[in-house]
């Protein structure tokens, strides 16, 4: 039990980096990217053969993120340029990445297990292992904040909030929705990589339900911590990956799922953070109004008797 709950905690430090990357598309750009299912593949298959290969790991993490950048880029040209549906242009990149995994691979996957990698030195105790992939993490969330506070970062949220407005000021909002899906594949290839070296194996589908997963993620976190800040949302993010890694794993234990039960828990987890807070906004809109309701009965019951 101990161990599945370790275990829960550094794939979801490791999937963190996947979800913010889905924050920024989903939330900052309102962008519908469906890529991230063939980037974070992407990233465990350039990792995978570069470490087979006799690379530097944390060189073949480097490049496998900016594999993600340029699938990204793709997406956001095909969609920018092409003038190409939004969420067509990331189905189209995403089943271009399947053939193209394989491509790099050479096959449909590549095992690490044995060779050197990144996560391989401070495998154990599993205590420095949650300690060091936690500080990297929120090296690179602190990294997004400071990034996000830019001149440049201001304007690719503003892309998100009100696109014609960022334009009548002068900024390019084609470069900026570039800028934000290639950032964004960025991250889930690099969390891909991170997660190839921890799992020992890169595989051409597993990537498959990432976007699911990121989604979850993001919601169960800004369901339990709140948007407040820019600071607030990606710690929540963070926070939020965690804490789905670890219901999944209390989810798996009990005996009447079984392991391939896996993508339904998932799917029934995003319809719970997804209906919850609706039914909770509902109820505080309906107690509102049926206080006002009141307050405002009075009022006339006061005024009708004054005339009397």
């Amino acid at each position: 039990m101990l161990i599945s709950f370790y275990g829960a905690i550094v794939q979801g430090l490791l999937m963190a980096l996947m979800a913010l990357g889905v924050y920024i598309t989903f939330r900052i750009l309102d962008f519908p990217d469906l890529t991230v299912d063939g980037s974070y593949a992407t990233g465990g298959a350039i990792a995978a053969v570069m470490i087979t290969q006799g690379y530097n790991p944390l060189l073949a993490t480097l490049v496998a993120g900016v594999g993600g950048l340029i699938a990204g880029a793709c997406t956001g040209l095909l969609h920018t340029k092409g003038k190409v549906n939004g969420l067509l242009a990331g189905i189209l990149m995403m089943i271009a990445l399947y053939s193209i995994n394989i491509r790099i691979m050479g096959r449909p996957n590549t095992s690490v297990l044995g060779l050197d990698t990144l996560l391989s030195s401070i495998a154990k105790p599993w205590g420095l292992y949650i300690l060091v992939v936690g500080i990297a993490v929120l090296l690179i969330k602190l990294l997004l904040d400071a990034f996000l506070h830019t001149d440049l970062g201001l304007a690719l949220r503003a892309t998100g909030d009100n696109g014609r407005m960022i334009r009548s000021f002068g900024a390019n909002t084609d470069r900026m929705t570039i800028l934000g899906v290639s950032l964004s594949n960025g991250l889930v290839a690099v969390s891909g990589a991170l997660m190839a070296q921890y799992g020992g194996y890169a595989d051409v589908t597993m990537g498959v339900g990432m976007i699911v997963i990121g989604l979850a993620s993001v919601i169960i976190g800004e369901a339990i911590f709140g948007t407040r800040t820019v600071v607030i949302a990606t710690l929540a993010v963070v926070l939020g990956s965690i804490i789905y890694r670890i219901v999944i794993a209390l989810a798996l234990r009990v005996e009447l799922f079984d392991a391939s039960d896996l993508k339904l828990i998932t799917a029934v987890i995003v319809i719970i953070a997804l209906i919850v807070p609706y039914l909770q906004r509902s109820a505080k809109q309906k107690r509102v109004a049926r206080l006002r309701t009141t307050e405002l009965m009075e009022s006339i019951s006061l005024d009708n008797g004054g005339v009397k």
